[in-house]
Formats: C-alpha cells, structure tokens, sequence
C-alpha cells in the first residue's frame, strides 16, 4: 500500500496531527477531522488532503472512522523526518495547513515564513493552552490565521494567557462520532463484558495516567465508601487503562472496597458502548478536561452526568439540564450529588433524555464538518462546488 498522494496540480489541505492511531480524546478528535476534511475537499473541484502523523508507526496507513478510510503517513515520533516531509508537501500545492494541536505551531509558523501565501490553522484542545506557552512557541500560534479551541473555556484561556486576539479565535466543539449514535439505537446487540457487575452502577471512561491524576478517579473511589453503605448493591466501575492504575488500585485496597469497584481494560468499542447502556450514571469529575467527548457518548445513551464545574466540561454538562456540576474537586458535593441521582430515578431519566437530545442536535458530527469548513472558507477554501 502506498500512501495516497495529492491530486495532480491539486491545491492540499496538508493536515499535522500528534497521532491518529492511538487511543484518547486528542487521538478520536483528530481522527474525525481528517474524515471531515476530507468529505470538505471531495466536494471541491481540485482540492485534495495528506495526513501526517508524528506520533504513528513510520510509514504509511489506511484507517477507517465514520464508515470512510483515511490515508496516513506516520513517523515514528522523528521530528525531523516529520517536518522534512510536511516541508516538501508546502512546495507541492498545499494553500492550507491544518495543525492538530500548539505543539506543531512552531512548524506551521516556519512553514508560512517561507511560503507568505499559506493559509494556517491551529487547533487547541485544553490543558496544553491553559499555562502560559514557551515565548517562541505562543508567536507561532500567535501567528497562525486562525486558532482554534473546542471550548468557551479554553477560547477564553487562549486569549487571556496566551493573548490570541478574538479576530482569530474560532470555537469548534468536537463531535460524537456516529457509530456511537448507530450503537445508542441499538443497544440490545452490544456486548457487555464478562466483568462488568450485576447490579447499580456509576460508570466512569477516561486514560488512567499519573500525568492527568485530574480525572478525579481517586474521589469517586472515596465515594463509594459512603454510597455503598446507603445503596447496596452499587459499583463503581472505571473503564480504560494508562500507567495510574495500580496506584489507584491500591486505593480501592486500602480503603477496603474492592468488591465495589472494577476496573476494566482492554475493551472493544461495543464493549464500551454497553457499558454506557447498562450504567444508571456516568460520573467524570476531571479539574482538567478541555472538552470531554466520553460526555458525549454517555449523552448518546441517555445517561445523566456528574461533573466539575471547571474546563471544558461547563460547555457540555448543564446543571439540572442533563447532569448536575460540582465545585472542583469537592468530594463532599460529589458523593452528595451522585446520591441524589441514584435516589431519584425520575431525575435519572429527565436529565438523560435531555442529554440524548442536546447530543443529537449540537454535537453531530454533520454540525462539526459544517463549522470546521466554514473556517477553510476563511482561509481561502473555494465556495462549494460539486466536483
């Protein structure tokens, strides 16, 4: 398989992404980008995408998201080889550069110093903005044309930390991705792992990392201390893996709770997806999150949530809309709002079908690919054209 290269004369929309293979929020966000700039550019006479990822296996790729297969070129984590390649790209017809992420800035700055008529994007995600950005790195998003933030709370962190003006900001909240909508509507043919309990459940989805202890797995385990003891038969169950999780295992140890919380790795997409059906709450009380699509796909199955009124989540979790916010790491409030909901099913349903409907309506992957080309168009994308 070779990777697919740009149209003859084709003007590129060259896209610079972290990575695309891997497993996370940033990862999935990327992955739907490139499907929509790719649909964008199919509509358009001679316009064409190439993918890079730093971060993917060297060489060349075909993956599949939102039923399309999408070319890539990984590297390995080789910078050089990245920036070399994305160079050469610039001196073959690409008009537009897309950055995933402020820690390509710095290559699209240089990118657009030697080619003055390139159009520049920068896409921001959350945490990485929200501290001040080494000086050389905050000029190049500086510099991008537009600059791009998933969130009104990171739209404001970027301009009041790193001094993005407003002229440039543009606010694109990720999507859901469709197969998670496909797998709500038909939930009786999910496959609920061998592990997942019989009984109440509060479900939890995130990277369990020592670098994003934020999450705030460690106080709903502390809850479950409480709760259990006024709603038998309830678990709580964390699913996803990263380097944390035999700290936080010990802490279920410790505090004698082991047969109240189950951690479960290694699950596949549907698996994952009955999880949500069979939970009665989906809780993520991060500090730290610049969007958070795992709200999204518990909204897609009618699930009320339980978050911290803080970052990203404030855009997707309404209090008393579809879930309930609590102060930043405030245990207290958390347990109390956690026992509200499981103590009140009416609550339950009401705040889950209203997230079932805001999900469908603001969050489709259909509004995402129509905000994110009316930025192109900004940046010089042609009108649309049948082509």
């Amino acid at each position: 398989m070779t990777a697919k290269e740009p149209k003859a004369q084709a003007k590129t929309i060259l896209g610079l992404f972290p990575e695309l293979l891997g497993v996370g929020g940033i990862q999935e966000a990327g992955r739907l980008t490139t499907v929509a700039l790719e649909k964008i550019s199919l509509r358009r006479n001679n316009w064409s995408t190439y993918f890079q990822g730093l971060s993917d296996p060297p060489g060349t790729h075909e993956f599949v998201a939102v039923e399309n297969k999408i070319c890539l070129r990984g590297f390995g984590r080789s910078k050089a080889r990245f920036v070399l390649s994305a160079v050469r790209q610039s001196r073959q017809g690409t008009r537009l550069v897309l950055a995933a992420h402020p820690h390509l800035a710095l290559l699209v700055a240089g990118m657009k110093r030697f080619s003055p008529k390139l159009k520049t994007i920068v896409m921001s995600h959350g945490v990485e903005v929200w501290k001040p950005l080494p000086w050389l790195q905050r000029q190049a998003v500086l510099s991008a044309d537009i600059v791009v933030a998933p969130s009104s709370d990171t739209a404001q962190k970027l301009a009041e930390i790193q001094g993005v003006p407003q002229s440039k900001m543009r606010k694109l909240p990720w999507p859901l991705n469709p197969d998670f909508l496909r797998m709500a509507d038909a939930q009786t043919n999910l496959p609920l792992p061998r592990e997942f309990p019989r009984g109440r459940v509060i479900l939890t989805v995130g990277r369990w990392a020592a670098s994003e202890r934020y999450k705030g797995v460690d106080d709903l385990i502390r809850s479950i201390v409480q709760l259990r003891m006024k709603f038998p038969g309830l678990y709580l169950v964390a699913v996803g893996q990263g380097d944390d999780l035999s700290r936080l295992k010990q802490i279920v140890a410790d505090l004698k709770v082991s047969e109240s919380v189950r951690f479960l790795t290694g699950l596949s997409r549907q698996e994952i997806a009955a999880c949500y059906a069979r939970c009665e709450i989906f809780a993520l009380p991060s500090t730290g999150e610049g969007f958070g699509l795992v709200f999204l796909e518990a909204m897609a199955f009618g699930k009320p949530l339980v978050g911290a009124a803080c970052g990203g989540a404030v855009d997707v979790v309404e209090d008393n809309v579809n879930g309930l916010l609590i102060p930043p790491g405030d245990s207290e409030r958390l347990a109390e709002a956690l026992a509200t909901l499981l103590k009140d099913e009416s609550l339950r349903i009401k705040l889950g079908q209203r997230g079932a409907e805001i999900v469908r309506q603001n969050y489709s992957f259909e509004v995402f690919q129509s905000k994110l080309e009316l930025i192109l168009e900004e940046c010089g994308l042609d009108s649309h054209q049948q082509g």
